[in-house]
């Protein structure tokens, strides 16, 4: 038998005579399959290591439009930053922002999907209609918002005013643009955490919920001692997802309230888009960048190993 083999992984001469002989593959190209399976992997690693490590390389200069022939400045953009009360600021606001979005999307998405968990037929409907806002840009979603809020002609104050609630000036004042933020964000992404934890409710298996119905157990019981537990790892996916987005937000602030008024709403991400391109200073726009990411790659880290010591509990896993 020759030492090439063939697709099927027989030796030619396996075929006999009946049928045309099978194509012959060198033993060389089948153990080049493996790597060549590798390179869209590392096409896409290297777009995106190269920008990351470009950038990084430019925050240790002074790169800006009024300096063209930078100086090489060290750690010293990065010292800046955090000698600066508006960096502090945006951070605050950041903050803010990723905790009251992150957790009203949990709650409102939770309190969906156990309602759609019955599968009555209004549920059924609702559970196609839900995916709609997901659907939708966020920055489409921020402007029809932003129309529907004006105090004069959107609808929702023309809703309000028989309540006399009409004439409210949600995006003119700072307390009201972050809260409107917020719900503009709510609006676009509680269906997708109401999504997962209705893949959730629907893989937990049913002998324990039906032990419970036999032993008379109350709703509030069963949703506290049985759902909630095991329902716990696929709502913190969501929370993961929403808190790690959340943190890096542009696009719905900026198209609602660009930020404004004043300062009230500039998180991090629109400070380093102000720092880069309004002020044209890039290589400290981009170190404001730099340490969003390693914020939100901490956060992310600590979310994960606690989601890891979730599974491990639901899944009666010893430590």
């Amino acid at each position: 038998m020759s030492s090439s083999l063939t697709e099927t992984g027989h030796g030619a001469a396996s075929h006999g005579g009946s049928g045309p002989p099978a194509r012959v593959v060198p033993r060389w190209r089948r153990g080049l399959r493996p790597y060549l399976l590798i390179v869209p992997a590392l096409l896409l690693t290297g777009g995106i290591l190269y920008p990351f490590g470009l950038g990084l390389y430019y925050t240790v200069f002074d790169f800006a439009a009024s300096k063209p022939q930078p100086d090489m400045v060290g750690l010293a953009n990065y010292r800046r930053i955090f000698g600066e009360s508006s960096f502090w600021d945006s951070a605050w606001v950041t903050v803010l922002y990723a905790v009251g979005a992150a957790a009203f999307e949990t709650v409102l998405g939770v309190a969906v999907a156990l309602l759609l968990h019955r599968s009555t037929r209004v549920g059924r409907v609702l559970e196609k209609i839900l995916i709609l806002p997901l659907m939708i840009a966020p920055v489409i979603a921020a402007i029809m918002w932003k129309l529907m809020l004006q105090p004069s002609v959107g609808v929702v104050n023309h809703l309000l005013e028989p309540f006399g609630m009409g004439g409210v000036q949600w995006t003119d004042t700072p307390a009201g643009a972050l809260l409107s933020s917020i719900a503009v964000d709510v609006w676009v992404y509680t269906p997708f955490v109401a999504i997962l934890a209705l893949a959730g409710l629907r893989s937990l298996p049913a002998s324990p919920f039906e032990a419970a119905a036999v032993d008379g157990a109350g709703w509030w019981f069963t949703f506290r001692r049985l759902t909630l537990p095991m329902l716990w790892p696929y709502v913190l996916v969501a929370v993961i997802f929403r808190f790690m987005d959340s943190l890096k937000v542009f696009d719905i602030i900026y198209a609602l309230t660009e930020g404004g008024p004043g300062d009230s709403t500039v998180v991090l991400q629109i400070r380093a888009y102000l720092e880069a391109i309004r002020f044209q200073r890039y290589s400290f726009g981009i170190s404001y960048m730099i340490v969003l990411w390693a914020v939100v790659y901490l956060v992310t880290m600590v979310l994960v190993r606690y989601l890891g010591k979730i599974q491990n509990r639901a899944a009666e896993v010893p430590k």
